[in-house]
């Protein structure tokens, strides 16, 4: 049983009412505010349109994003702004501004010249120019259709005027 399965039978269910459910249901205190906001996002889920299931302990969203970018979607943002919480818990280490400092706070050595370079037990192979790859047109992969053939009882087309016959021209 759950908050949806409440809110399913009567929309107009008590705050109250949730809280006693939820302590029941899960041996756990419930603050007003979350029973409240619990209630809210189960009537847009059970009666509205276009409504995301957030579950901000478990780090998922039914959107999809939160789980694919590992940065918060806009359906946490927009529950971090009405609860007044920080989204700073929810967006990982590695994007914050210390992890970025302690990155490149060790020394980089340079890469010294081929000369320097110790002999490896293998052949070291290069391309050989004869294997390049010519350059050429790039082949067209469409069908051919019945436009892409000319009927042999019209006349031929001259290209450069679209004019039925050339020899027809006349020179000026």
């Amino acid at each position: 049983m759950s908050i949806s399965h409440l809110v399913a039978n009567d929309p107009e269910i008590p705050v109250s009412n949730i809280i006693q459910e939820v302590q029941v249901l899960y041996q756990t205190g419930c603050t007003y505010k979350r029973a409240w906001y619990a209630r809210k996002f189960a009537i847009e889920r059970v009666f509205g349109n276009n409504v995301y299931t957030l579950r901000l302990n478990n780090k998922f969203c039914s959107c999809g994003k939160w789980q694919t970018y590992t940065l918060p979607c806009s359906h946490v943002l927009a529950v971090c702004r009405e609860n007044g919480s920080r989204t700073d818990a929810y967006v990982p280490e590695i994007y914050f501004r210390q992890t970025y400092i302690k990155t490149y706070q060790a020394n980089f050595h340079l890469v010294l010249s081929e000369n320097f370079w110790r002999d490896v037990p293998f052949n070291l192979t290069f391309y050989h120019p004869n294997m390049k790859k010519e350059r050429s047109r790039k082949q067209e992969k469409r069908f051919q259709g019945e436009m892409d053939y000319r009927n042999p009882d019209f006349p031929p087309r001259c290209v450069l005027l679209l004019q039925i016959t050339c020899d027809k021209m006349v020179k000026m």
